[in-house]
């Protein structure tokens, strides 16, 4: 089988950040990425699952909310996707930033937290949420559109 774009990156020069994945069309793939790759130290499934849901609600309810594709998790535990329809990076790193910024200061109820909502609401941590929010604002907030290349 053909080998798919994301085995073609070099896990071993990943670090945390934000890069363009892929782009098809018309919709970027941007790799939201929380924890260096192959190491212990992996997002934690509650972490995760608290996250995906507060960054997905908060996108969705942009400026940019009619671009946004999708958000959802890695399967190896070290950050996420995120889908938009458009190619204007700066302005997507930016609404990146500017989400993590609106988790960290939320204050009101975890969107999604409750058993007809969510297939598994009992994980959900608004303290997680933040935790990661505010950890990853931390290590992307320098970054410019320049940076969101893999090197």
């Amino acid at each position: 089988m053909k080998k798919i774009a994301s085995f073609t990156v070099d896990h071993t020069k990943l670090d945390r950040g934000v890069y363009i994945s892929r782009i098809d069309g018309d919709i970027t793939t941007y790799d939201l990425r929380m924890r260096k790759p192959n190491t212990d130290d992996l997002i934690s499934n509650s972490a995760m699952h608290s996250l995906e849901h507060m960054f997905a609600t908060v996108v969705r309810n942009s400026e940019l909310a009619d671009k946004v594709i999708y958000f959802g998790p890695m399967g190896c535990q070290t950050g996420f996707y995120l889908l938009m329809r458009s190619d204007n990076h700066a302005e997507n790193l930016e609404l990146i930033k500017n989400s993590l910024a609106k988790i960290i200061d939320y204050d009101g109820e975890m969107p999604g937290n409750s058993e007809v909502e969510c297939g598994n609401y009992k994980s959900l941590s608004m303290e997680n949420a933040k935790a990661e929010a505010k950890m990853y604002l931390e290590a992307v907030a320098d970054l410019t559109e320049k940076d969101l290349y893999y090197k």
